[in-house]
């Protein structure tokens, strides 16, 4: 990282370095554009994805930290801190244009920060209601009720935006944007809707049959994760993760464990390590058939439906022996897992990866090879290359566009460097493309589970852990390859048994982000398809 922070200091002198488990770069919010743009086109720097952008509040002062990987070097990750100058008026400049990702990303600060970002295209709230008061996750928020009532009354459509702007004067102004004009003609479709996969919102411009916009209205189940975490101790927080994406359960606690086992230097034993590995593996299978399910669904084909049911059960079924639940596993813990594998897991696991070739081609000829499937997938829903990287489009929809993103490849972790496995790509960038991938991953995972289900090593299940688990000073970021991409987890630690800051960075929050490219210019039929095929959670957005 020497010749990073070289390159850097020539382009801004006035940023300070701090070393840690990825270089973070602190810079004055007046420099933090022009940097911006260099690190995102300067080919010596070259940091195409932005991965995180967490809103912090500090107490002192308030900002964001951003989290950039760069593709070209190896993965490599970057952090940089930028403070706003004012905490009662905050201003940072939006990365909005460099990276289509931090769009819904600086909104959702926006909203529980209040942190305005200068030249960020729609600076509404995301998930609260727009006469809510306050912003949650200030540290000095006001958590009166009586601030905030249940309102029986609803919320009016907004269809006033704003911008902030910098004058001749540079003073930063705010100037009126509508997001649909009086003569447009505007469907709802949701919250209520079987096909929008939960309590998600859309609210689409047409011109006859034609999407020409789609705003994304969310907050329907917002839960305040984040918040909450602040007020538990580590061992407490761990349960959060398998309710935001639950087809991600395994996975998402997997992430949040590792995130705090880093921090305290923790090594995990090989079992635990191994079994690990194994339950995400059966959990993405659980995730692909149920994709594979609600997309057939989606397009009126029942039978496909319960043929994923069947099989996602036996999934279950294993899950449900071990971890004594099929939903919210809760199975991992902080050094290893809760309980060993039950007596008939081997057999089991054995037996699924046995049947499942021939169910597969039962899959793909009622469905995948459907004339009707095709014509409603095929060049439907284009997501370019270039687009899945700019909008941080990770997981299948990623790598049906051709992406190579995969977490498992790229940061290897758990027992995926002892393991064999293909990562699937494909270069149709359509929702044919997204779905496919997620058929071979299948066949992927249980190449994985082979070559794993005899080589489970013998030992302890957890580490030795202390009985009040407090983290040092400092902040981490970890990551895996969840079901439906990459999941992050943020932590910021104050030396205290509760956190001081923990953000979750949802795959799913991404995805819905790409709704108004990928629908745009098609019919509103091809909305639910697309969506079908992106497959996002809503309680992995609304968190």
């Amino acid at each position: 990282m020497s010749d990073i922070k070289e390159i850097i200091g020539k382009i801004c002198p006035e940023a300070t370095f701090e070393e840690g488990e990825c270089l973070l770069v602190s810079v004055p919010e007046k420099k933090w554009y022009p940097l911006a743009k260099s690190l995102k086109e300067n080919k010596d720097l070259d940091f195409d994805v932005l991965s995180a952008v967490v809103g912090m509040d500090w107490k002192e002062a308030i900002g964001v930290v951003y989290y950039f990987t760069s593709t070209s070097r190896n993965w490599g990750m970057l952090a940089v801190k930028v403070e706003a100058e004012s905490r009662d008026d905050a201003y940072i400049h939006s990365v909005s244009d460099l990276w289509k990702v931090a769009n819904f990303q600086e909104r959702e600060v926006y909203d529980m920060f209040g942190i305005k970002f200068v030249n960020h295209p729609d600076m509404r709230r995301f998930f609260l209601r727009n006469d809510w008061v306050g912003h949650p996750l200030r540290k000095d928020y006001d958590a009166n009720p009586e601030l905030n009532p249940i309102r029986l009354e609803d919320e009016v459509n907004e269809d006033d935006s704003r911008v902030f702007v910098e004058n001749a004067e540079g003073k930063i102004v705010e100037e009126p944007r509508k997001v649909f004009e009086k003569d447009e003609y505007v469907v709802n479709i949701g919250p209520q809707h079987p096909s929008t996969h939960g309590v998600m919102r859309f609210r689409a411009s047409l011109d006859g049959e034609i999407v020409k916009k789609v705003d994304v209205v969310s907050g329907y189940i917002h839960r305040g994760i984040e918040k909450l975490t602040e007020g538990m101790t580590y061992p407490q927080i761990l349960h959060f993760t398998d309710r935001m994406d639950y087809m991600s359960a395994h996975q998402n606690r997997h992430c949040l464990c590792m995130c705090i086992e880093k921090a305290l230097g923790l090594e995990i034993p090989k079992r635990a390590q191994v079994i690990r590995t194994m339950m995400d593996e059966l959990m993405r299978i659980s995730s692909h058939l149920l994709s594979f399910g609600c997309t057939a669904m989606d397009l009126g084909a029942t039978t496909a439906f319960f043929y994923g049911f069947r099989e996602r059960e036996m999934v279950l079924d294993i899950f449900e022996k071990t971890c004594g639940a099929r939903m919210s596993m809760n199975y991992n813990v902080i050094g290893g897992v809760i309980a060993d594998l039950h007596p008939d897991f081997v057999k089991d696991v054995k037996h699924l990866i046995e049947i499942m070739p021939e169910r597969l081609k039962e899959y793909h000829k009622v469905f995948s090879g459907n004339l009707i499937a095709k014509n409603r997938l095929k060049g439907v829903g284009m997501l370019s290359k270039e687009d899945a990287v700019n909008y941080a489009i990770t997981g299948p929809s990623g790598r049906g566009s051709n992406w190579s993103c995969d977490c498992r490849k790229k940061h290897p972790y758990a027992a995926y460097n002892e393991v064999e496995f293909d990562e699937i790509l494909l270069d149709g960038c359509d929702s044919y493309s997204r779905y496919m991938v997620r058929m071979k991953e299948i066949e992927q995972s249980c190449r994985i589970l082979e070559q794993l289900v005899d080589r489970i090593p013998e030992g302890e299940i957890r580490a030795q852990v202390p009985k009040i688990v407090k983290l040092p000073a400092g902040r981490w970021y970890q990551q895996v390859e969840a079901s439906r991409g990459t999941f992050g987890v943020y932590i910021e630690s104050t030396g205290e048994k509760t956190p001081y800051r923990v953000h979750f960075q949802s795959p799913c929050f991404n995805l819905v982000g790409v709704m108004d490219l990928t629908c745009s210019g098609y019919m509103i039929a091809d909305l639910i398809t697309i969506g079908a095929a992106l497959d996002f959670v809503i309680p992995d957005i609304d968190r």
